[in-house]
């Protein structure tokens, strides 16, 4: 059992920041837990503890906006963020988390950079392809299982498809619920579940559901418009968090 004081003073707001994430913005920002709980513990230990509490995060986000997802998006997407979680256990132990970080970072800043120095695609521009799809899944589900940084890939081929903002979070969510869920065996077989870390995803487990609520509650309130634009400042944010990680090596 973890009994720190400064590992739960970090700990605490950052599991509540998933919640709010996952429940309202598309789960852009949840990707600071495990920066932040590695200002107590090693990061290995804290992407151990984050797992458990993303998948019952995913459950609550899951069941507030079920039945709402996009299908036809869920299957071009799934296969390949499958394929990326096989990648990531298969090079677990010898990868340079840092220089993954590094390259996210830099992915998500020249996305959002894109979207607003250059004009919108107009309304019948078509959508990103299935194989960018299923690209950008695969290297989603490769750094999801790296560094729990899985978010910035997959929003940038679902940003551009214009879905309503619900649609858009049932989507974004079900894809997570499936790509943590695979994470769970090969963590597991790669011996990180030990019953200090175990205990600890059970102690801030009842954060999960006030922060998923709290995210929906915000969401409720926020246009449509300024809710894209948080999305994408959100990822801007989590591009910059990237690259701090990957030059400075945390």
């Amino acid at each position: 059992m973890i009994t720190d004081p400064l590992f739960y003073a970090v700990a605490i707001p950052a599991i509540v920041l998933i919640g709010i994430s996952k429940g309202g913005f598309g789960g852009v920002l949840g990707g600071t837990a495990v920066p932040l709980m590695a200002l107590a513990v090693s990061p290995r230990q804290a992407a151990s503890i984050v797992l458990p509490l993303l998948c019952l995060t995913d459950l609550f986000g899951v069941r507030v906006y079920f039945g709402k997802w996009d299908a036809a998006i869920l299957r071009t997407l799934i296969p390949g963020a499958l394929a990326g979680v096989a990648l990531g256990a298969l090079s677990f132990g010898w990868l340079d988390e840092s220089a993954v970080r590094l390259l996210i970072g830099a992915m998500s800043l020249l996305f959002v950079l894109s979207r607003w120095l250059m004009r919108e695609a107009p309304p019948g521009a078509a959508p990103p392809s299935a194989l960018a799809g299923a690209c950008m899944a695969a290297v989603s589900g490769f750094t999801s299982f790296v560094a729990h940084a899985g978010g910035p890939p997959v929003m940038m081929y679902l940003l551009p498809r214009r879905l309503d903002k619900v649609r858009f979070l049932a989507t974004i969510n079900v894809f997570f619920l499936i790509t943590n869920a695979v994470k769970l065996l090969p963590y597991a077989w790669l011996g990180q579940f030990t019953l200090p870390n175990l205990l600890a995803s059970l102690t801030l487990a009842p954060l999960v559901p006030f922060g998923v609520w709290l995210g929906v509650w915000l969401q409720k309130r926020v246009g449509t418009v300024w809710f894209f634009r948080l999305a994408q400042g959100g990822l801007f944010l989590t591009g910059l968090q990237l690259m701090y990680q990957g030059a400075s090596g945390r």
